[in-house]
């Protein structure tokens, strides 16, 4: 309704000063008439262009005004030459043309990186000494981010990509049980991070044009945004850190702060299932690292003592390798 109004009082407008014209010309009937036209044909054409963003008329603005900038400066530089007076200005007008053509060209192409830097100049505060953190499903999911932020351990601001909401939703609405358990489950605890007072947590409302995959995107938006990403998936890790993007996954953490065993401890396993080697028997640490008997088959479903002779790092996680107790 504001938009209609706002259309008939433009033609009004127009009508009028379509009259005055028209009186200068001695002929006001036609000026109504030429304005009113011209009016209704502008409406006609505003209306066709539903399409056009306000992103990407910003970043064109944007694009033109450089343009226009750096054909002055061309056209100042050129003007020292001796080109004559009639070459000069058909020059600066050319110059500003092509100038201004690939400006407006440049910045809608790049719509994105522009629109997605200038919202988020405030995070460079001096009260956000270490910047953003993008949250990724599996972070989201895994619930142990909002307990690592509040100790402390991970310092800025943990924004949450709009096209990350959108998989989580995807992931609660589908019709596999398990998938649609863990989009709930990230649903409720992006919920309670939200609520928490102690959690800075911020949702990033624009979202990347084109049909990159999810992971593709963020380390686009990271890369904009000159962020970190925080997530418990190991190729998202590996492919961001090869982009140069600093990474922080909680698993890793998980990892460096499991205590350390050293060769010839002694401790006290419950023996929970056979091995793949002759006679090897597994448990598990409270913290969840698994513990390989060597001669412990012997001693299936029972908690015995054993003592340490190795331990390996793997990308799944510490491994120790231990014997049974000599008797």
């Amino acid at each position: 309704m504001t938009l209609l109004f706002i259309r008939i009082f433009f033609i009004f407008i127009s009508a009028i000063i379509g009259y005055q014209i028209g009186i200068i010309n001695q002929a006001p009937i036609a000026g109504v008439i030429a304005c009113v036209v011209g009016g209704a044909l502008l409406i006609v054409i505003e209306a066709n262009l539903k399409q056009v963003s306000v992103r990407g008329l910003t970043s064109m603005v944007f694009g033109l005004l450089l343009g226009i900038f750096m054909a002055n400066l061309v056209s100042d530089i050129l003007s020292l030459m001796p080109l004559g007076d009639v070459l000069k200005p058909i020059l600066r007008v050319v110059l500003t043309l092509v100038f201004s053509y690939l400006g407006a060209v440049m910045a809608l192409r790049g719509k994105d990186e522009f629109n997605l830097i200038i919202p988020y100049v405030r995070f460079k505060r001096q009260d956000l000494k270490d910047g953003v953190i993008l949250l990724d499903s599996s972070a989201i999911i895994d619930g142990r981010v909002s307990d690592i932020f509040k100790a402390g351990f991970l310092a800025g601001r943990l924004v949450v990509p709009r096209f990350i909401l959108h998989e989580l939703q995807r992931l609660a609405d589908s019709e596999d049980d398990t998938k649609r358990q863990r989009g709930r489950r990230g649903m409720e605890i992006l919920k309670s991070m939200q609520k928490d007072p102690a959690a800075d947590v911020r949702i990033h409302e624009d979202d990347l044009t084109g049909n990159d995959a999810v992971d593709l995107k963020l380390v686009k938006l990271a890369k904009v945004m000159d962020a970190r990403i925080c997530t418990t998936d190991f190729n998202l890790s590996r492919i961001a850190s090869i982009q140069g993007i600093e990474m922080l996954n909680i698993n890793d953490l998980v990892n460096a702060v499991k205590p350390v065993v050293f060769s010839g401890e002694e401790l006290e396993i419950k023996l929970l299932k056979e091995g793949k080697e002759a006679n090897q028997a597994i448990g598990y640490l409270e913290d969840g690292t698994m513990v390989v008997v060597s001669d412990g088959r012997r001693g299936l479903g029972q908690t015995v003592k054993v003592y340490v002779t190795s331990a390996l790092q793997t990308q799944a996680g510490r491994m120790i390798f231990a014997k049974m107790e000599r008797q």
